[in-house]
């Protein structure tokens, strides 16, 4: 048998142990939890407001806007705070380039507030 399709056996038979071992927990899991199905577990809920009458409320948008600015700037620091623990060993190149991904936050940051999506009324 050559390397490399020992190397995909060795993959397989961990692939199917994994997914054994998971079967397992989850049917272990079925096996010992109560079961009380009981009406108003299934009532939807959203946002800690109970639905009233049969009509769906949609959403407003600006949540949707503070959930995608709160990623925008997430991804931000994961981004700034490496480069700044070795920002000398990046040299001009690097300041540049990070200078770049800060002026292209701060046009995303700007154009929210004049949008005025920042607002919280």
């Amino acid at each position: 048998m050559s390397d490399l399709l020992r190397s995909y056996l060795t993959v397989g038979v961990f692939l199917g142990v994994a997914v054994a071992l998971v079967a397992a927990i989850l049917g272990l899991g079925r096996l010992i939890r109560p079961s009380r199905p009981q009406p108003d577990k299934y009532v939807n809920y959203e946002s800690g407001v109970d639905p009233v009458g049969s009509m769906w409320a949609q959403t407003q948008v600006r949540y949707y806007l503070f959930a995608l600015l709160f990623v925008l700037f997430d991804v931000e620091a994961v981004f700034v705070f490496p480069f700044a623990t070795r920002a000398e060993a990046y040299g001009w190149f690097g300041f540049v380039e990070m200078g770049v991904f800060i002026v292209v936050l701060a046009l995303g940051l700007l154009y929210a507030w004049k949008k005025k999506v920042l607002r919280w009324v």
